[in-house]
């Protein structure tokens, strides 16, 4: 049976987490507090870091790596475009979710003085990427895909952030509503992660 290893209120183990339930899959949450880890985490993990997948002799990091690997491991449903054109766009923008959104969830997380900073510039990428969903249901289409899994953690922390989306970006608060909705989301969440919503 798979292990994830994630953070209860990290927003990389929570994209692993959103997958895992969307595939229906067995599978075990082992919780991390993020304060006080474990040796068992230390010896699987470089610097201690989450989320981390262990399935017998492999063990992976990296939150889109994982995501990858159970998306090829368990295609139902497919999470990746079949299609490799669609495929590389998909990577490109989950590589330019890294550098321009989640780059900045750490700045913010660290505090200091370029924290307004990083929240005007997420909220101005996530204004600009409401612009798609004016068209479509989703991200990539009308289908859930892995740009949705990785966009979500996000948009439900958005308070607990302090970021504060314009009318600009109605069309992403709407879209968020109905991710939230979606039972492998709501199944993805942990206690501590419910309480950043009221």
């Amino acid at each position: 049976m798979m292990r994830l290893y994630s953070g209860t209120v990290c927003p990389y183990s929570h994209r692993c987490r959103i997958v895992l339930f969307e595939k229906g899959m067995d599978f075990e949450v082992i919780d991390v507090d993020l304060m006080d880890k474990s040796e068992d985490l230390a010896a699987i993990s470089p610097g201690g870091k989450v989320p981390v997948l262990v399935e017998r002799d492999l063990v992976l990091t990296e939150a889109n790596i994982i995501n990858e690997y159970i998306d090829e491991r368990f295609p139902h449903p497919q999470l990746m475009p079949a299609d490799p054109v669609m495929r590389g766009r998909a990577r490109l923008f989950l590589f330019r979710f890294e550098q321009e959104l989640y780059s900045n969830v750490n700045i913010i997380m660290q505090g200091g003085k370029t924290a307004d900073k990083a929240r005007a510039s997420i909220r101005d990428n996530l204004t600009q990427l409401s612009q798609i969903l004016t068209k479509q249901k989703y991200l990539l289409g009308n289908d859930f895909s892995m740009l949705d899994v990785s966009v979500a953690p996000l948009l439900w922390r958005l308070d607990h952030y302090g970021i504060v989306l314009g009318k600009d970006a109605a069309p992403m608060l709407k879209y968020a509503e109905r991710l939230f909705s979606r039972q492998g989301f709501i199944d993805s969440l942990t206690p501590a992660e419910r309480a950043m919503r009221k």
